[in-house]
């Protein structure tokens, strides 16, 4: 098989079997595209819903709103799902619509090239073989590659060590000194679920999170009978979920002193389970909440103020040995180590395997901060699409309505390249420069405002501390703004085969293969200006 497909050409390659390639799968056969292949480098499909098996590992968004609204599910279990329920729902996406004939499991992208004469991707997987596509959709997703800091004599440790996301479910904590670095999602989840089995837990932690209740409980038999026979049930529940996400929008992009009262019932909460006034003066933030991810839990605190939970408010600066140092000079000794530090978010690695119309790799187009259009398409990389690109999370609603709203924007980029190629030839679309800029200059002028660049050091900024991460607005305005792929722009390029010339020009601005340079130095003023109107005319009043 694998001599088969040694030199085979699809028209479209997804990258990744998460909820972003699933869905990018699903959409494309919807729309009668069905040459189309899933390379998932793991062995089954899930994204991060597969890699993260961590005790307590739950999502905290509710479950009729984390789910496609394809692909409805009655029968979630609790109102926030698990792990190993979120993952047997991806699972069931892949039979229900037939994606496995697509899927090649085991098939890391390890190398992407475009080809500018042909007019497509060349792409090399980690089992050696090679395909080309004419159409990218990158679903690999900021939460894939597991980020462990650079701790000095971490090499000397002698006991477990493990991120959160590569789980070690061999080692048994039972009775061991286990060291838990990092606050973040992952961490307050980690920790209570561990606490009971081990002797000692040390929570080594460099910044305090905002934690809120977690209204989370069983859904019963008879509950999720009614959701299957009444689907209007279904469809009212997610709504309003996503309407209540939708107004909580302008506090966090607008009026950020509009969360002073959720800060109120944060304190609260954390009041209610620790006693101890250190304890909470070490626990309450001294940023705005909502500038880090806000973090839901009932179990988290609780578990901080058993005996056999210990907080080192600081964060991890060395390892001698066995024993753990705290930038504050906190010595302490553990038998494991668990990072809950992370992913690589801004600086992802795919980047650094995907090449341009130039030879210049994404990482290397992206040296200054991450930046894409509307989200989807980078300059100088034709025909390749980002879901879940920059600036297009979310930090209080559901991924699952962006990853809709740029399927839809796929769609609709795959037409208008057969209708630009037609029968003939190919053709392929490249992000103008000042368009990409008039997006991103547009989001960050909006980011200023926002609760996100209020001062705090979180995961949404790269490493010159700019977000590019975070969507300053409501999904339903990233739903318009994303309806269509509007040509003005992108600049069309053509196979000579279907009568250009032989560098490519079309006629409707289009330049050769190598003309990005040009085009960055010397970029138009006209595609700017209509880019900016159309953003402004679609953002929230």
């Amino acid at each position: 098989m694998a001599a088969e497909r040694e030199h085979e050409h699809v028209r479209v390659a997804v990258i990744g079997s998460g909820f972003g390639g699933l869905g990018a799968a699903v959409r494309l056969r919807r729309a009668g595209v069905t040459d189309f292949v899933v390379l998932e480098r793991r062995e089954a499909v899930g994204g991060t819903w597969h890699d993260n098996t961590y005790p307590g590992c739950a999502c905290d968004v509710p479950s009729h709103l984390y789910s496609f609204s394809f692909a409805p599910n009655p029968d979630w279990p609790r109102t926030f799902s698990g792990q190993e329920h979120i993952r047997a729902y991806l699972e069931n996406v892949a039979d229900t619509f037939g994606l496995r004939q697509h899927i090649r499991f085991n098939s890391e992208v390890e190398l992407m090239s475009w080809d500018p004469e042909e007019l497509h991707w060349t792409i090399t997987t980690g089992q050696g073989t090679q395909l080309t596509a004419d159409f990218v959709v990158n679903a690999t997703g900021p939460l894939s590659d597991a980020k462990i800091p650079d701790i000095p004599g971490l090499e000397s440790f002698g006991g477990k060590v493990f991120h959160t996301a590569q789980w070690d479910h061999d080692y048994d904590l039972s009775g061991k000194r286990v060291a838990v670095i990092g606050t973040g999602a992952s961490a307050i989840q980690v920790v209570p679920a561990i606490q009971p089995r081990v002797e000692r837990l040390t929570l080594f932690q460099r910044t305090p999170a905002w934690v809120m209740p977690r209204a989370d409980r069983e859904i019963g038999a008879l509950e999720r009978k009614v959701h299957a026979k009444l689907p209007v049930t279904r469809y009212l529940r997610r709504q309003i979920l996503w309407g209540i996400r939708e107004l909580q929008v302008s506090a966090f992009a607008k009026h950020p002193k509009m969360l002073g009262l959720i800060e109120n019932l944060a304190t609260s909460h954390m009041k209610r389970a620790v006693k101890d006034p250190e304890m909470r003066r070490k626990l309450t933030p001294d940023y705005r909440i909502g500038c880090k991810r806000i973090l839901l839990s009932n179990d988290y605190y609780p578990a901080l103020a058993k005996p056999n939970t210990e907080l080192v408010a600081s964060g991890l600066k060395e390892v001698r040995g066995n024993t753990l140092v705290a930038a504050d000079g906190t010595e302490t000794e553990v038998d494991a180590i668990v990072f809950g530090t992370g992913f690589h978010v801004t600086d992802m690695p795919i980047a650094h395997r995907v090449k341009g119309a130039d030879g210049m790799t994404l990482a290397e187009s992206w040296a200054d901060g991450m930046e894409a259009l509307r989200g989807c398409s980078a300059s100088g990389f034709p025909n390749l699409m980002t879901v879940i690109g920059p600036n297009t999370g979310l930090g209080n609603s559901s991924m699952i309505l962006i990853i809709e709203a740029q399927l839809n924007y796929m769609v609709d980029y795959v037409k208008k390249l057969e209708t630009l190629g037609g029968p003939s030839g190919k053709a392929a679309l490249d992000a103008r420069p000042e368009a990409v800029r008039a997006w991103n200059d547009h989001v960050q002028d909006r980011m200023r405002r926002s609760v996100w660049n209020t001062g705090c050091d979180s995961w949404y900024l790269d490493a010159n501390g700019r977000n590019t991460t975070v969507w300053p607005g409501t999904t339903s305005e990233f739903r318009r703004v994303t309806k269509e792929v509007r040509l003005e722009e992108y600049e069309v390029r053509r196979s000579s085969r279907a009568g250009a010339g032989a560098d490519g020009k079309d006629g409707q601005g289009g330049q050769g293969a190598s003309g990005r340079a040009a085009r960055a130095t010397a970029p138009g003023t006209a595609g700017r200006g209509a880019a900016t109107a159309a953003f402004h005319t679609a953002e929230d009043a």
